[in-house]
């Protein structure tokens, strides 16, 4: 009597698929990883579990602004090359500062580069009353929340500094085009390296902090701005400056 042949399992090879692509430009948390398909049931328990924690990470970043990361781009520039960017010049230059000793409750001791002219800023010898921006070109809230940093440049003149970080930005030309499109019409320094992250305690940005005449860091809002009166308020309630 013939035998039947035993089936071939080696056929069941899991499918490949393409990766993702790298140059991506959204604000939206690594995907998670997956299992193959030769696990069986046990991929569909992991892919439930995985997908309800990416849910939880998107709600979260949604919420609080972009998450602390950027797109990887082959065409990507570091600050060191940023000064040479096209359209940079057209950018308000950085202010040179007097030298002065880190004051209590203080902006960090750090030297950040200007994103158009101008020299290196310590951030340590600023005074206020000054609003300090941390954004992004990728980042779609700090889109969103620009209209409303230009209208407080107009509006308050010479009561108000205003100044911007570039934070963790791989595309410096992308950046001169945002702040020139947005109308950022004040200062920008560019932070690389990320090293506001520790003393601003930035998840990611936006971010936007109020420093005080005598220098002291009163207030920091985390995320976006959802309006131009909680601007004008946030200035008029931690800065006491009004107009």
């Amino acid at each position: 009597m013939s035998q039947r042949p035993a089936p071939d399992h080696t056929a069941a090879a899991s499918q490949p698929h393409s990766p993702e692509p790298t140059a991506v430009r959204r604000c939206a948390p690594p995907r998670a990883p997956q299992r193959s398909a030769l696990h069986g049931s046990g991929v569909r328990r992991y892919a439930v579990r995985g997908t309800a924690v990416s849910a939880a990470i998107v709600i979260i970043a949604l919420a609080a602004g972009c998450g602390d990361q950027k797109a990887n781009d082959p065409g990507a520039t570091g600050s060191s090359t940023s000064r040479t960017v096209a359209g940079a010049g057209k950018l308000v230059a950085c202010p040179k500062t007097q030298s002065r000793p880190p004051v209590a409750n203080g902006l960090p001791d750090i030297n950040l580069p200007c994103l158009g002219n101008g020299p290196d800023v310590r951030l340590a010898d600023l005074r206020g009353p000054l609003v300090i921006n941390v954004w992004a070109q990728w980042c779609p809230p700090c889109r969103q929340e620009s209209p409303y940093l230009a209208e407080l440049q107009k509006k308050a003149g010479d009561k108000v500094q205003l100044i911007g970080i570039d934070y963790d930005d791989p595309r410096a030309d992308e950046a001169v085009k945002f702040a020139t499109e947005q109308k950022l019409d004040y200062p920008h320094l560019i932070d690389a390296d990320k090293q506001t992250k520790v003393p601003f305690k930035i998840g990611g940005p936006p971010l936007t902090a109020f420093v005080d005449k005598s220098g002291a860091l009163v207030h920091i809002h985390y995320g976006v701005l959802k309006s131009q009166q909680e601007l004008d308020q946030l200035v008029k309630d931690k800065l006491g400056v009004s107009w």
